[in-house]
């Protein structure tokens, strides 16, 4: 079986990105990442590319003013690779209709809530935890989803809950959270790259 070829977007640590990887390696998930894009040139995640051997590519709208433009670059460089499925592990801009059409059904994120709760624009990050704490929210957690034009809307493929204690801070519930990203997010692939989840 042919393995499915991964290409990142990623705009800071990519610690998602590197589980997957990791598990990817280790034969956990019959998948292959090709190539890493950031729109920030200092991130994380073009470190960890490189430090794998994976191409990085720096393209942002500094490079790129015309979010057309952007699109085709994004785009060129996904398709050099052949790239079978777009993974985003903290992508931190939203992604242009050209983008998102020419990889219909083929694009995936992780949000860290119970998605449809506490999805949409500005819902990212810290600003997901303080709202679920704020909230008194028993449980939170992550969610696995393909993008679409709509913030966090995409199809649900994949969910992981953790409780909420009445003592969380927002960076502690961040990081329980984050573990289960971790396990979720190449769980998810895994299960696309066998079959059982048909995209």
């Amino acid at each position: 079986m042919n393995k499915i070829k991964l290409g990142f977007l990623a705009s800071h640590g990519g610690s998602n990105m590197q589980a997957i990887i990791d598990a990817c390696k280790s034969g956990t998930i019959n998948a292959v990442p090709v190539v890493v894009i950031s729109n920030n040139s200092n991130s994380m995640a073009l470190e960890r590319a490189r430090n794998e051997g994976i191409p990085a590519y720096h393209i942002s709208q500094k490079k790129y003013p015309e979010p057309e433009d952007l699109d085709n670059a994004i785009i060129e460089v996904l398709e050099k690779y052949k790239v079978d499925i777009v993974i985003l592990a903290g992508y931190m801009k939203k992604l242009g209709s050209k983008v998102i059409n020419r990889f219909k059904g083929k694009i995936l994120n992780i949000h860290p809530a119970l998605l449809p709760k506490y999805g949409g624009e500005g819902m990212y990050g810290k600003f997901v935890h303080e709202a679920v704490i704020k909230n008194k929210e028993k449980e939170s957690g992550c969610t696995v989803h393909i993008v679409d034009e709509i913030y966090d809307h995409g199809r649900i493929l994949g969910q992981a809950k953790v409780p909420v204690f009445p003592d969380d801070t927002p960076e502690i519930l961040a990081e329980r959270v984050l573990e289960q990203e971790h396990r979720l997010y190449p769980e998810v692939i895994g299960k696309i790259a066998n079959g059982e989840i048909v995209l």
